[in-house]
């Protein structure tokens, strides 16, 4: 596979997801990393595990897929495990285990290297939950280079326990892409103060402009997706297909948008690959199948 020059990193956690039929490796920006190699761009996991079987089992798995990079090994912290269960429809359910490996995610001279080289760069708010890790991803972002159209992309993640309001502006300010669902959207408009009423889309609008976004994308599950421009609007249906599970969809969602951007594509272009990535990630088990040929050259 071609690899194209952009360098695009992926900040935060690396981890098992604990399915009914064995574990399987995931965390977002694992996913994220995974997706965008897959469309040929020169992506890296930026993440932590531990000095134990899972951890070199990740390790292992991560050099396969040429992510093993930049995962550093914390002796005295378990690798992340996070347990998955599926209702009837296919949603999972997590339980998120704390004070593991990617939670002490250590700053190096490397990074500041990667930092300084990259063209995108995708991090959530997961990974702002410890002290240590959020200091490490925030001298990251700190020391991208501004300009040159160099992507920021928050993809917020709430999970329990949910990040203070300070937390979730912080990163607002560090990203110019945005992604959140229709459930994450209400709760990022209080933090920025916005009023609790208005309709979802006109929220977006409105923080898209106040957060000075060069894109905002807000996905609403079976009810389709958004993206929200400085100049323009999209709004795609939900493709229908016979879902497996959705463990990644979002993840894939946003890797796919990110590449097509960075190879070229308008947002609209970007926005249909994006929906169309994240419907054949639906159909497969797990996070991270392999892309069919017609998708990942959809943007060559």
């Amino acid at each position: 596979m071609q690899t194209h020059t952009q360098k695009v990193a992926a900040l935060g956690e690396v981890l098992w997801d604990m399915l009914p039929e064995g574990r399987r490796l995931g965390g977002a920006p694992a996913n994220f990393a995974c997706h965008v190699a897959q469309f040929g761009l020169d992506a890296c996991l930026v993440s932590a595990v531990g000095d134990d079987e899972p951890g070199h089992a990740a390790l292992s798995e991560l050099g396969r897929r040429g992510l093993d990079r930049y995962i550093a090994v914390v002796p005295d912290r378990p690798t992340g495990t996070v347990g998955v269960q599926f209702d009837a429809a296919g949603i999972p359910a997590y339980e998120i285990h704390r004070g593991v490996a990617w939670d002490f995610i250590p700053w190096t001279d490397a990074l500041a290297e990667l930092a300084a080289g990259v063209q995108a760069v995708c991090f959530g708010t997961l990974a702002l939950r410890s002290p240590v890790s959020r200091q490490t991803l925030t001298r990251f972002l700190d020391a991208m280079p501004r300009g040159g159209g160099r992507l920021r992309v928050l993809d917020v993640n709430l999970r329990p326990p949910l990040p203070s309001d300070d937390t979730v502006i912080d990163a607002l300010a560090r990203c110019n892409v945005l992604k959140l669902n229709d459930e994450e959207l209400p709760r990022v408009a209080v933090a920025v103060g916005l009023p609790p009423d208005l309709p979802p889309e006109e929220t977006a609008r409105r923080l898209r402009a106040d957060c000075g976004l060069r894109a905002l994308i807000l996905t609403c599950g079976a009810r389709g997706s958004h993206v929200f421009t400085p100049d323009a609007e999209s709004h795609l249906a939900t493709p229908h297909v016979d879902v497996a599970d959705t463990v990644g969809a979002g993840d894939s969602f946003t890797a796919a948008f990110t590449a097509a951007l960075l190879s070229g594509a308008d947002v609209t272009k970007a926005h249909r690959l994006a929906v169309r990535t994240s419907a054949y990630v639906c159909t497969q088990h797990g996070a991270t199948p392999a892309l069919p040929a017609d998708i990942t050259q959809a943007i060559r």
